[in-house]
């Protein structure tokens, strides 16, 4: 029984959407550890995993790039959060490999020690990217800035420029620590990287939980970066006793799962959309807690009265709301965003920081909802781009389709078990 151990950077947001590959691998008989958030720990042995926490000092190393000013602050603030939490992630990668002696490693993108070790252990590994990476492809702006794609002559020219001054400085901060992680963690056994794509794809294969038409054509990425759709995923729950009683349709408003001060989303919803005919649920799984799960002080918010056709909640299965969503009004993050859109919901994003500028614009590139400016946002400007998308079911619809096209978990485990030689086995 081949032994497959999964890592992940203290994330929800990396952790859920990788649940369904991991399942998908332990129903075809291997034999799966996760390393990953201690309060999540629970609830994946229920699930079948052999499961433990990662080392509690990457946890204390909060990310804090929503207080950055533009995109390329926001991307250098990455930087210094994933350097840091390096210098332990890789020695807790080292441990768990010494306990489990796994035949594959599975590495999330952000755990950049964790990586690192895997390269050096000379084991197969592959990395799991729940965001598109921030890889360089023809025709696609740089990743960053939430720039839309712009053909010809003059689109190539604002990209190269933008990319100079975006990916080209945060290259500078970020090459000298990560080629001074590679020399130290590997005992200099792995050679320096000349660029942030070098970087990337160092693993043999990257699975990206996204495709075609909500992700933008990539055919120079190559066969070793594979898109299989989005992977939306919840821990199981019964849906909400009064969610039965509700006759309107729903308008869902999420918040990132790692904290970025981001309840102004919510604040407008509330007022926007008190005269809609819907209900307005909103939840705010971040709203007491940082992303590390450190305790932040209640009431943060300041929503004030909530008006009868809405609802607060700090967390609440997603699934049962979209199937009554008209409307989801996301921050940007790819897994709330990608779970409207599978199920042919149309969004209207606020983007904060890290990837959400490019989760907007490609929102908008497929013609699935609307992009709000969060400078923009008002309780006037948000209802009328619930209004907005209302019209764009047709293109969530379209998503939707292309995220079952491309295959989902078994299209992710297939790519496994070729990458490694791995085969199913026997039954």
């Amino acid at each position: 029984m081949p032994t497959v151990l999964a890592y992940t950077s203290p994330a929800i947001g990396h952790l859920f959407p990788m649940v369904p590959l991991l399942l998908e691998l332990k129903a075809r008989g291997h034999d799966v550890h996760v390393r990953t958030l201690p309060r999540q720990v629970p609830m994946l042995t229920a699930s079948g995993f052999h499961a433990g926490p990662v080392d509690g000092r990457i946890l204390a190393i909060e990310a804090t790039d929503y207080r950055a000013a533009n995109a390329k602050a926001a991307l250098a603030s990455s930087v210094e959060t994933f350097t840091a939490r390096a210098r332990f992630d890789a020695p807790d990668l080292e441990k768990a490999i010494a306990g489990v002696g796994p035949d594959l490693l599975l590495i999330d993108i952000n755990a950049w020690g964790a990586r690192i070790h895997a390269e050096s252990s000379g084991l197969p590994w592959a990395t799991f990217s729940p965001y598109t990476p921030p890889l360089q492809s023809r025709g696609t702006p740089p990743f960053g800035p939430g720039l839309a794609p712009m053909a010809g002559p003059l689109g190539r020219a604002r990209d190269a420029v933008a990319r100079r001054l975006v990916i080209g400085a945060v290259e500078k901060l970020m090459l000298p620590r990560i080629n001074a992680l590679r020399a130290g963690l590997s005992g200099g056994q792995l050679p320096l990287v000349s660029g942030a794509d070098e970087f990337f794809r160092t693993a043999p294969l990257m699975l990206v939980t996204t495709s075609q038409p909500f992700e933008y054509p990539h055919p120079d990425w190559g066969p070793d970066v594979r898109m299989i759709g989005a992977l939306g995923w919840e821990p199981p729950a019964e849906p909400p006793a009064w969610l039965r009683d509700t006759a309107d349709p729903v308008v869902l408003v999420t918040t990132s799962s790692e904290y970025q001060a981001d309840e102004a989303i919510v604040r407008a919803a509330l007022a926007g959309l008190a005269a809609e005919p819907f209900t307005v649920v909103a939840t705010l799984p971040a709203a007491e807690t940082g992303s590390a799960g450190a305790a932040r002080a209640p009431g943060t918010g300041g929503f004030g009265a909530i008006p009868s056709n809405a609802r607060l909640e700090q967390f609440l299965p997603h699934g049962p709301l979209l199937e009554r969503a008209a409307v989801a009004i996301t921050h940007g993050g790819m897994g709330a965003t990608q779970k409207a859109l599978s199920r042919g919901v149309p969004v209207v994003v606020v983007p904060f920081g890290r990837d959400q500028h490019e989760v907007a614009a490609r929102v908008v590139a497929a013609d699935a909802g609307v992009r709000l400016n969060r400078k923009n946002l008002t309780p006037d400007s948000l209802r009328a781009a619930v209004r907005e998308a209302l019209t764009k079911t047709p293109g969530a619809r379209r998503v939707a389709a292309g995220y079952a096209a491309a295959g989902g978990a078994a299209a992710g485990a297939d790519a496994l078990e070729d990458a490694i030689s791995l085969r199913r086995p026997a039954l």
